[in-house]
């Protein structure tokens, strides 16, 4: 059978629950239009000054004195912010609708632009890196460079991995036609994709929401669905990996990192042996908490073992819910403000001011974020909002980024941007706050036994399927060092892992062996991923400390989100008495997630 677009649009109206008035974000906050004056005088004037800077201070840099050195950082800062502002308004639009042309080049222009022009730029990191450091030391003493003492830091720490001024200019101008070209194939070729469900042509969204669909069916349909388009397609995703690791193998090789995943965890200033703790302490923790919890939900659902597609699938009793958009607002909302008004205040704003997009639609980017742009401007979200329980954690997830981004911008453009492993604790503490207001207020033992189910299944995807994520990558890299891998050995790797990750409850087959091709973080940011685990493992025993706390806690959490990029986790965890150095730490936050399935164990017994 053939859908048409009229089929699939008119299906999906029908389809829909009543969400209320969806919001679509204000993207002309940044540029009127990309065609507009303002947009052409911005990239003018960051030519003009890129060129300017290049001119005075190209192998200069080492003869300047503190004060000036503090000075040319500034006018660095300024620039690279204005590129920053032109690039996050094309990817917004961008993100709007993958599979419009016009915003496709849009995009791949305002790359090229930005690249030329920021190409002028590169000379200055590197002359920094090679300062001396006694006389960087010295230089310090002036105000207008001891502000920017924590952007120095986070940039020399990259010296020992740096090529030469040619190699390193190269290498800038090469990426739009490089690793850039092969993430927007990846990104539109998902876009692109339907798959037929329900009778009607869906995105890669809503057949991936379908697999938590209360009808068996339905979601048996989409991960068939899901694992045959993407098994026609699997070839192209293969290549894609396999050319985005060897390009990432040759450049880890000339700057000498050692392992694939190196270079972030330095880019996320945290030490190897802190990760390895982490890695290790959740791999330990699989028997107890996602082999049992899997175990347990097979039988609710009557077995000793759970198919694939009812991995996320609502409880056998779980009732139909569906939350409009107005109420999702008011739960997130107020649990921030049970917490902190002046949390709740800046959450607030994104709702009142046009800074989030929610409806799922045809073309548009898959999943959630929350963009930061850039500190002269606001952070906006993005949703693919459909009215479930999960949807509202997602709601409240993508809010944290934004509140702490927001906080964050004071800092100015170079020192707001947060490691990726602080990165996710505003937004799990967010998710935790609203979860808590949810289950504290609930009185009935079958709803409260699916939110504490629920809230279950969203640490295992964050913690241990992260994790598993995390070494699927790791085998993908080192393996390609040795040579192409093949769709079917990618497979492999992905079905070993999942099955010693989720444990022996679960029963896949072999379509489901091409469900790593969805999953973009592979393809935008490498080894991203364990940065979720150590998010929620820091958020629980951070809110393990808030629950004990007297008073006082808001404002050390408000300021820890001030803080940006200027601290790293050892200084920011340090005033809640938490050290993520200690092996011990990483247990306790895992005893939360276990500390719940007690409670369902027990729930069980007692019913």
């Amino acid at each position: 059978m053939t859908f048409t677009a009229a089929d699939s649009a008119a299906a999906s109206a029908a389809d829909a629950p009543d969400l209320g008035d969806l919001p679509t974000w204000r993207v002309d906050d940044l540029y009127p239009g990309r065609d507009s004056e303002a947009l052409k005088d911005d990239l003018a004037k960051a030519e003009e000054a890129a060129k300017s800077f290049h001119d005075r201070l190209q192998g200069k840099v080492a003869e300047l004195d503190g004060a000036a050195l503090g000075r040319a950082i500034a006018e660095f800062e300024a620039i690279d912010e204005t590129l920053s502002r032109v690039m996050s308004y094309a990817y917004l639009i961008y993100a709007g609708d993958m599979s419009d042309g016009a915003n496709a080049r849009f995009l791949q222009a305002m790359q090229e632009k930005a690249t030329d022009i920021s190409s002028f730029l590169i000379f200055f990191s590197l002359e920094i890196n090679r300062l001396d450091e006694a006389d960087l030391e010295r230089k310090l003493a002036a105000p207008e460079l001891a502000r920017y003492a924590p952007w120095l830091r986070d940039t020399r720490a990259f010296r020992d991995h740096q090529l030469s001024d040619e190699l390193e200019k190269l290498l800038h101008e090469k990426s739009v036609a490089g690793r850039a070209a092969w993430v927007r194939l990846f990104d539109e070729t998902v876009a692109a994709l339907r798959f037929p469900v329900a009778g009607r042509e869906m995105t890669a969204s809503e057949a991936l929401d379908s697999l938590s669909h209360h009808d068996g069916a339905r979601r048996k349909e989409a991960a068939e669905a899901i694992g045959r388009v993407f098994g026609d397609n699997i070839r192209l995703f293969a290549h894609i990996t396999n050319t985005l690791a060897k390009d990432k193998e040759i450049e880890d090789r000339w700057r000498e990192f050692p392992e694939p995943w190196s270079s972030r965890n330095l880019s996320n200033h945290v030490e190897d042996e802190v990760v390895d703790a982490l890695l290790d302490a959740v791999r330990r923790s699989y028997p107890r908490l996602s082999h049992r919890y899997y175990a347990m939900k097979a039988k609710w659902f009557g077995g000793d073992r759970l198919d694939y597609w009812d991995r996320g699938a609502p409880l056998p009793d779980e009732a139909d819910k569906t939350i409009g958009w107005d109420d999702a607002r008011s739960i997130v909302l107020d649990a921030y403000g049970r917490f902190s008004p002046d949390l709740a205040d800046v959450g607030r704003r994104f709702f009142e001011e046009g800074w989030i997009d929610a409806p799922a639609r045809p073309g548009k980017a898959p999943g959630a974020f929350a963009h930061p742009t850039v500190p002269s401007a606001h952070p906006y979200i993005l949703l693919n909002y459909l009215g479930k329980t999960r949807d509202v954690m997602t709601l409240a997830h993508e809010l944290g980024h934004g509140v702490h981004q927001v906080l964050a911008g004071d800092q100015g453009h170079l020192l707001s941007d947060t490691p990726l492993t602080l990165a996710e604790t505003a937004s799990v503490f967010g998710e935790m706050l609203t979860f808590r207001s949810l289950l504290d207020a609930e009185t009935d033992p079958a709803r409260r036994r699916q939110l504490l189910a629920g809230k279950v299944e969203d640490m295992l995807n964050t913690v241990i399927r992260q994790t598993a994520f995390f070494d699927f990558e790791r085998r993908v890299h080192t393996e390609r060092r040795e040579g192409e891998l093949s769709p079917e050995r990618i497979a492999e790797i992905w079905m070993d892992i999942q099955g010693e990750s989720l444990g022996p409850a679960l029963r896949f087959d072999d379509v489901y062996g091409g469900f790593w091709a969805y999953i973009p973080h592979f393809i935008h940011s490498p080894f991203y991923v364990y940065a979720y685990a150590f998010g929620d493992c820091l958020v629980n025993s951070l809110y393990a400390v808030y629950q004990d706390a007297e008073s006082g806690f808001a404002e050390k959490y408000l300021d820890m989100l001030r803080a940006g990029g200027v601290k790293r986790h050892k200084e920011l965890l340090a005033p809640f008495g938490l050290d993520a150095t200690d092996p011990a730490f990483w247990d306790r936050g895992l005893s939360v997630i276990e500390g719940f399935i007690d409670e369902l164990e027990a729930a069980d017994r007692q019913a």
